[in-house]
């Protein structure tokens, strides 16, 4: 009798059946604008401080008698730590089993330790001569000591609270890669408005007045200004951090589950690769070998591109002190006077540019489609840094082609402030950065965030 062979194909075969492929895990929900929001206001409060740091700090170093040539040593806190700190620290975040969530826990001890760095830098003078420094004689070693371990406290502690701070807006983000760019943008225009306020506070002479308790023996008012602003700075940045924590929940994490975004999704990741994770060295050691091209040039470009910065965000109101006004912070009563007027004015430029800079921010996108992309955007602003840079070494050289004397009662001769188109032409200066910085803190880090995403890496 013959068979029916759709019969046959029902019946139990001996050989088992494949495995069916593994799901992909669904991509990250991003959650809403406003907890982004939220998140980006703190760099308002962590621009403040910078601000101050910036526009005021190298003159105030000077005044407790660091040489000029040794303050850039000073500088060179700022990238030793943020080489050193925000990798350790992204990499501890991104594992941190707290009921309190992987970026919260790192954010509110990067705000409490700036609270103290500014604490100690503010009132360096004062504990110095409590110390036993001369009030009247220069270099004050023991203020100096104070200055240098809460400048290194503070770069140290507003690197641990950037890095988690971009890395939750990137877990808020999700994969959707037009809010990364959205909340990078963000994080970029919060930051103009801390260096606006920075700046104007920085600017005014007279801060000190609503903080009378500030000018001490050892602090003369210059010194009492810069403290006053750092009281503002520690008010500023923990209330938004605080606001911010609150608003912004975090699921805990556990290598078991994978990853968690923040808010109100669950993301599903791995487990199998983060329950048991490479030693830190390691790690990053491995990542660097597996990056893939584009990561590198982005690196690269980075690197070159702070390289340019650098100069210019530590020395721009010394240059405006020194060069361009013709001062001197360690001459006679003329030139330390003539000085601080460049230095003020050099803040003034700085807060130009923050306007700048946060308009920019808000028009990245807009900027981005009108060039053809967020890459030939960062090519030709790079280039425009370029061409601002040279134009500071004709702006010194049309200063002094231009320097003006006054001779007063005596035959004493004083020097006198640039004319107003080397000023002008300084300011317009300080302005047009503006651009090219806006693009700097924004699209590098939502590159970093897509390449990441899109290599698997989280």
């Amino acid at each position: 009798m013959e068979t029916d062979p759709t019969k046959e194909s029902k019946l139990p075969s001996s050989e088992p059946l494949p495995t069916p492929p593994p799901l992909a895990p669904p991509p990250p929900a991003s959650s809403k604008l406003r907890k982004i929001v939220m998140v980006a206001s703190i760099a308002a409060g962590i621009q403040f401080g910078w601000a101050l740091q910036l526009s005021l700090l190298t003159p105030y170093v000077q005044l407790l008698g660091i040489p000029h040539t040794w303050a850039a040593f000073i500088w060179l806190c700022g990238p030793i730590s943020g080489m050193l700190v925000q990798p350790i620290v992204g990499y501890h975040s991104d594992r941190c089993t707290s009921r309190f969530g992987r970026r919260r826990p790192f954010i509110a001890g990067g705000a409490l330790a700036v609270a103290v760095a500014v604490f100690l830098i503010g009132y360096a003078a004062d504990l110095g001569q409590l110390s036993g420094d001369p009030v009247a004689k220069s270099p004050k070693p023991r203020a100096i000591a104070v200055f240098v371990v809460g400048f290194w406290i503070l770069d140290v502690a507003n690197n641990m609270l950037q890095g988690p701070c971009r890395a939750l807006l990137a877990d808020l983000s999700g994969a959707n890669q037009k809010k990364t760019r959205i909340a990078n943008a963000l994080y970029s225009f919060f930051m103009a408005v801390g260096n606006v306020l920075g700046f104007a506070a920085g600017s005014y002479t007279h801060l000190y007045k609503i903080f009378p308790f500030t000018k001490t023996k050892a602090c003369d008012v210059y010194c009492a200004n810069l403290k006053s602003c750092f009281f503002i700075s520690i008010v500023l940045l923990l209330t938004l951090t605080v606001l911010a924590l609150i608003y912004v929940r975090e699921k805990p994490w556990s290598p078991e589950r994978g990853n968690t975004a923040a808010g109100d999704e669950e993301e599903e990741d791995e487990g199998a690769s983060e329950s048991s994770p490479m030693p830190f060295f390691s790690e990053i050691f491995a990542s660097l070998k597996n990056l893939q091209k584009p990561m590198w040039i982005l690196l690269l470009v980075t690197c070159l591109n702070w390289v340019a910065w650098f100069p210019f965000l530590l020395f721009d109101t010394d240059w405006m002190g020194r060069e361009v006004y013709g001062g001197d912070s360690n001459g006679n009563p003329d030139q330390v006077r003539l000085y601080d007027r460049g230095v003020r004015a050099g803040a003034l430029g700085l807060m130009l540019n923050s306007v700048v800079l946060g308009f920019t921010s808000l028009g990245v996108e807009v900027l981005a489609r009108a060039v053809g992309g967020v890459k030939r955007l960062w090519g030709i602003v790079n280039f425009i840094l370029s061409f601002c840079l040279f134009m500071t070494i004709l702006i010194t050289k049309m200063a002094e082609s231009h320097r003006r004397f006054a001779t007063v009662g005596g035959g004493a001769t004083v020097p006198l402030p640039p004319p107003g188109d080397v000023k002008a032409g300084a300011l317009a200066l300080f302005a047009v950065m503006g651009v090219p910085q806006a693009i700097t803190y924004s699209i590098p880090f939502a590159l970093a965030s897509i390449f990441c995403n899109t290599a698997g890496a989280g």
